[in-house]
């Protein structure tokens, strides 16, 4: 068993900074090596910083641990705080990061999969 908790000073840089607007630091709390079934990595957002948008080829479950949190999707956007999770289906259209004023962390939970970051950046 591994018992691990989001601590922003274990967060290194994504290993693709292409795919995220402001400063975003990430710490693999289950790895994709580690499990076939699922990857949970906590990902901290500096005030105002953001994702790309993009889709998963499966589903993901944000769950928020500190700050306010902004998910879009095709329906809208929605600001989700400590405590709360957001369901994204696979391969909808979304983005995320911190709400403007302070900075998040949410633990993104889903079974590992390619990421399709080439999609329209509309309403970001």
């Amino acid at each position: 068993m591994n018992s691990v908790r989001p601590d922003r000073s274990r967060g290194a840089a994504p290993p693709n900074p292409e795919y995220f607007d402001g400063t975003v630091r990430m710490q693999p709390l289950v790895a994709a090596g580690q499990s076939d079934e699922l990857e949970l990595v906590a990902v901290f957002f500096d005030d105002g910083a953001r994702t790309i948008p993009h889709r998963h080829s499966t589903d993901q479950v944000l769950w928020v641990v500190e700050g306010r949190c902004i998910v879009a999707d095709e329906s809208g956007r929605r600001v989700i705080g400590p405590g709360e999770c957001a369901f994204l289906p696979a391969n909808g259209w979304h983005w995320h990061g911190a709400a403007p004023g302070a900075a998040a962390c949410h633990v993104s939970i889903r079974k590992p999969g390619p990421t399709d970051w080439n999609v329209a950046r509309r309403d970001w």
